[in-house]
C-alpha cells in the first residue's frame, strides 16, 4: 500500500520515527530537495490507520513542493505528521517530550527537511523542537523567528487577486478595486487580513464565519455586509474568496456559486480535481491555492536565508506575476489552471535551481 502510495504521486521519499518513552509516531515525506532543503509544517492529527497517515503525508507534501516552486524559493516540499493518540490530550502529558523526541528525528535526516508549525503544532512546539535540531523553522520572534505568517498569506492573496481582476476581469489596474465585490468565507486570522487588504483598495465586501463575534469585528473595521456560512456561496459576487476550512468548492456548492472567479486563501479549496475542470467548464476561473496562498511559505522560508520582513514582503507580492501567468496560459490554451499550475511547478523543478529568480 505504502509503495502504491508513492508510484501513485510519483515521488518515493518517506522516513518513519517511533518512540515508546513518548508515544511519537511520526512520518515525514520528502517530495523533492532538487531545489533546495524541503519546507513543510508539522501536523499533529488522530488518523484512523497508519494508511491515513502516510496518504495525508505525501499528498501534502507534494503540495509543498508545488508551492515552493511556484514561489521561486530555493526549497524542495515535505511535510511531517504526528499520529495523535488519546494519551496525547490528557492534561498532564508530556508534549515538550514528544517534540523533543520528533526533533531528534528531524535532525537525523541532516537538513533535508526543514520542519514548521501547522494544523496542530504551534511556535511553541517549534521553540521546544529548536532546542535539539537546527533545522526548524517559524519559531519565537523572540528568537528570531519570523512570527505569524497570516499578514504574508493575505498580502500574498491579494496581489493574486489583483493578476485576476487584471487578467480575467479586465480591469486596466488591479489595484483599483472600487465597485468590485468580494465575498470572503471566514474571517479569522488569514480572512481578516485580507478583508483588511481589499478594503484599503476600496471593494465592497460580504464576509461570514462560524464565529459570528469575529464577524462583526471585521465589518466594523471594514463595513463588510455579514451573512450566514451557508448563504455566502449563494452570493453574486466578482470574486468569491475561501478562507476557512478546505473542501468548501464541492459538487454541492459550486452549482451554487455566482462568481467569475475563485482565488482565496484556505488550503485544498476544491473536493476534487473534477471541480476544477467544472469551474472551468462554467467560466469561472480558480486561481490554486498553493500558488496563490503562498505567502506564508515565503514568510517562513525567509528565516533561513536570514529573517528579513521586507524582503518576504517582497516576494510574498511576487504572487501577482505567478497568478497572472497562470491565468493567462489557460486563456490561451483554455486548460484548467489548476492543471497549468501544476505543469508550472514541475517545470521549475525540472529546470532545477537555474529556474529560480535571483
Amino acid at each position: 500500500m505504502i509503495f502504491q502510495i508513492l508510484t501513485d504521486l510519483e515521488y518515493g521519499q518517506l522516513h518513519m520515527a517511533l518512540d515508546r518513552a513518548t508515544g511519537l509516531r511520526a512520518i515525514v515525506a520528502l517530495h523533492s530537495t532538487r531545489l533546495g532543503p524541503a519546507i513543510g509544517g508539522c501536523r499533529v492529527y488522530p488518523y484512523v490507520d497508519e494508511t491515513a497517515a502516510v496518504t495525508d503525508a505525501c499528498r501534502l507534501a507534494r503540495a509543498m513542493g508545488y508551492k515552493a516552486a511556484l514561489a521561486r524559493l530555493p526549497h524542495g516540499g515535505g511535510k511531517a505528521v504526528i499520529w495523535a493518540t488519546e494519551a496525547m490530550r490528557r492534561p498532564d502529558f508530556d508534549r515538550a517530550a514528544l517534540f523533543t523526541a520528533f526533533a531528534r528525528f528531524v535532525d537525523s535526516l541532516g537538513g533535508a527537511y526543514l520542519t514548521c508549525e501547522d494544523s496542530g503544532t504551534s511556535t511553541r512546539d517549534m521553540d521546544v523542537v529548536r532546542k535539539t535540531t537546527k533545522h526548524v523553522l517559524g519559531f519565537s520572534t523572540a528568537d528570531g523567528g519570523s512570527g505569524d505568517p497570516s499578514p504574508f498569506t493575505a498580502l500574498g492573496c491579494r496581489r493574486g487577486i489583483e493578476a485576476v481582476c487584471e487578467v480575467i476581469l479586465g480591469r486596466k489596474d488591479g489595484k483599483d478595486m472600487a465597485g468590485l465585490h468580494v465575498a470572503i468565507q471566514g474571517v479569522g486570522a488569514v480572512g481578516r487580513y485580507l478583508a483588511l487588504e481589499l478594503h484599503k483598495l476600496g471593494a465592497r465586501l460580504t464576509i461570514a464565519d462560524i464565529d459570528p463575534g469575529r464577524a462583526e469585528r471585521v465589518a466594523a473595521e471594514t463595513g463588510a455586509k455579514i451573512i450566514s456560512i451557508e448563504e455566502i456561496f449563494d452570493v453574486e459576487c466578482d470574486i468569491f474568496a475561501p478562507c476557512a476550512l478546505g473542501g468548501a468548492i464541492s459538487p454541492s456548492t459550486l452549482p451554487r456559486l455566482r462568481c467569475r472567479a475563485v482565488a482565496g486563501a484556505a488550503n485544498n479549496q476544491l473536493a476534487s480535481p473534477t471541480v476544477g475542470r467544472t469551474l472551468q467548464e462554467r467560466g469561472i476561473f480558480y486561481a490554486p491555492d498553493y500558488a496563490i496562498n503562498a505567502g506564508g511559505l515565503i514568510n517562513v522560508a525567509q528565516e533561513f536565508a536570514g529573517y528579513d520582513a521586507e524582503k518576504a514582503r517582497e516576494r510574498a507580492s511576487g504572487i501577482y506575476a505567478t497568478i497572472r501567468e497562470i491565468a493567462e496560459r489557460t486563456q490561451q490554451t483554455g486548460r484548467p489552471p489548476g492543471e497549468i499550475a501544476d505543469q508550472l511547478a514541475e517545470e521549475i523543478i525540472a529546470a532545477g535551481p537555474q529556474a529560480l529568480a535571483t
